[in-house]
């Protein structure tokens, strides 16, 4: 993980060098656990235990996963975020900034579940295509109950 604990324009720079690398041809094997550095990737692996979970693109590997994910912005989001996380169509729930981002892998169950929320005054709902961050959550979280079972 060369890039941990990097300011961002030594990051910026690294990954500019990576990307001259790859113009000229060569290969590079990256380890990172920032999914912003995985998205400028050609090819993803995520690797769990040395178990190869999802490999491809990062629209590949997103699409992998058929998660369905919504994002809600408005009024009292801590307290919806608590709601949410309570429901059982609901895998996560994660905030980022003014937006909380709610991910599920059952699109009926999860409309069901978010419809009265929907309604409630004060909120904005859209749905938006899940991130890599999502995907891995989703991967280590489904691997850790299988290995547990």
């Amino acid at each position: 993980e060369p890039t941990a604990g990097v300011d961002p324009g030594a990051r910026r720079d690294f990954w500019e060098e990576l990307h001259v690398l790859a113009a000229r041809g060569i290969s590079v094997l990256v380890s990172t656990h920032y999914m912003d550095e995985a998205e400028r990737c050609h090819k993803l692996g995520y690797i769990l235990n040395g178990r190869l979970l999802a490999q491809g693109t990062a629209s590949e590997v997103i699409a992998g996963q058929a998660l369905i994910t919504w994002a809600v912005e408005g009024e009292g989001l801590p307290a919806l975020a608590a709601e949410l996380r309570s429901l059982p169509a609901v895998e996560q729930v994660t905030s980022f900034g003014t937006v909380l981002h709610v991910t599920g892998s059952n699109r009926e169950r999860l409309e069901a579940a978010l419809k009265p929320l929907m309604a409630e005054p004060g909120r904005r709902w859209r749905e938006v295509e899940p991130g890599l961050e999502d995907v891995f959550i989703h991967l280590m979280r489904n691997v850790g109950e299988k290995e547990v079972a």
